[in-house]
């Protein structure tokens, strides 16, 4: 594939006012899962919702403009409008609900009742989760319960408003939006901050990553723990399950990526972030490779990795060293587009970059192998009679 190329850039549109350190830096970038809508932590209390140009062109055209006093404009699709959410206090975390079950009406800002709507959960500073209606941009809920910064948010993919929020408290919380926010379950395991949670796509699974050597798999069904995923050397600070949860990804400060099998624990393979030595040259200055942020692509066939060496890593599924790299500059969050085509980072002085991706035709082999694990688990698939080669390939043993 070719290396990435940065499409467009977003800043900041106000200064900062806060000192300290977290006040401008991006640590969470969201697409709403039909990718009609983009948010963005700004860092300093303010949530930029922007409707998404579908098209990579209308992308570059868009997304490049600048305003007076460098401030990024985007034309609004349609009737919907870029939106500014004032959270009043620093964001760490953002999701988006996939649409709910019932299908989207067009419903007042009541549509807190029933909720048939896109909405926006946000993790805050202070330990509050600031729900938001997209359209409007009115607030829906404000969830209390946690004791310290909400690191990270994942809502469960079927539309049925569950969300996990993932706390430096060092619990995660599950929350049901459809009885009125109500707090489900608390999730007590981890000794350290806990820095990432992700829902597998069938809503069966839940993986949480703290400053911890292991990785943490629950089930979503009866919030107990299932496994403690082993293998890093130090902490894991960053999970995703693959679109058909057939696999997940680890990422460490290690410098490693280990894909596991979630139904077994057992470790597919690992991947090293080693030094680039090329025509890159970052001054004699020493860069660690610790990660900071793994994703898969939406047709699960590449990862993309985000480390402190500044290097945007593009990885394909089957091979142990990357296929396409890009400098940038102190990325922390990474994010695929849902149909695929390019990447959002957030980078640490509080900007969203966007970098092309390889575009990938899945081969008849896989698309049927992501039909199959969609439903399938690793043990079901093992009891099939079938060679010994095809389930192999069905468990991603092979490619």
């Amino acid at each position: 594939p070719e290396e990435p190329v940065l499409l467009a850039e977003l800043k900041p549109g106000r200064p900062q006012r806060y000192d300290w350190k977290s006040s401008c830096e991006t640590w969470s970038v969201a697409f709403s899962p039909d990718g009609a809508w983009f948010a963005w932590s700004q860092g300093h209390c303010v949530v930029k919702l922007i409707p998404w140009p579908l098209g990579e062109a209308e992308l570059c055209k868009t997304s490049e403009r600048k305003g007076r006093g460098g401030k990024v404009e985007t034309r609004s699709r349609g009737a919907a409008k870029e939106k500014t959410l004032e959270c009043g206090q620093i964001v760490w975390g953002l999701a988006f609900s996939a649409w709910p079950a019932t299908g989207a009406g067009e419903t007042e800002p009541a549509c807190a009742m029933a909720l048939p709507c896109l909405i926006l959960a946000t993790g805050l500073n202070d330990g509050q989760i600031k729900v938001w209606e997209v359209q409007t941009g009115h607030l829906l809920f404000s969830l209390l319960g946690h004791q310290d910064v909400v690191r990270d948010l994942s809502f469960a993919p079927n539309g049925s408003l569950i969300l996990v929020s993932a706390s430096r408290d060092k619990t995660l919380r599950v929350w049901d939006l459809s009885r009125d926010g109500r707090q489900v379950q608390v999730l007590s395991g981890h000794v350290q901050w806990v820095y990432c949670c992700s829902i597998s796509p069938d809503c069966s699974m839940l993986c949480s990553a703290a400053g911890e050597k292991s990785a943490l798999l629950w089930s979503m069904r009866s919030y107990t723990l299932i496994r403690r995923l082993e293998g890093h050397q130090s902490s894991v600070v960053s999970c995703d399950f693959s679109p058909d949860s057939a696999l997940l990804v680890t990422a460490s400060y290690d410098a490693c990526v280990i894909m596991w099998d979630p139904y077994t624990g057992e470790q597919l393979r690992t991947l090293r972030h080693v030094p680039l030595h090329s025509a890159l040259d970052y001054s004699s200055e020493v860069h660690t490779s610790s990660l900071r942020s793994v994703c898969f692509s939406p047709e699960g066939l590449y990862l993309a990795t985000v480390a402190d060496d500044r290097l945007l890593r593009i990885w394909a599924l089957e091979l142990r060293s990357p296929v396409a790299f890009a400098p940038m500059t102190n990325g922390l969050c990474c994010m695929y587009f849902p149909h695929g085509g390019f990447i959002a980072t957030g980078t640490r002085d509080g900007h969203v970059q966007f970098w092309t991706a390889p575009r990938v035709l899945s081969s008849l082999k896989h698309l049927c192998r992501k039909a199959l694990r969609t439903f399938l688990t690793t043990y079901q698939v093992l009891a099939l009679p079938i060679p010994r080669k095809l389930k192999e390939f069905l468990t991603y043993r092979t490619f």
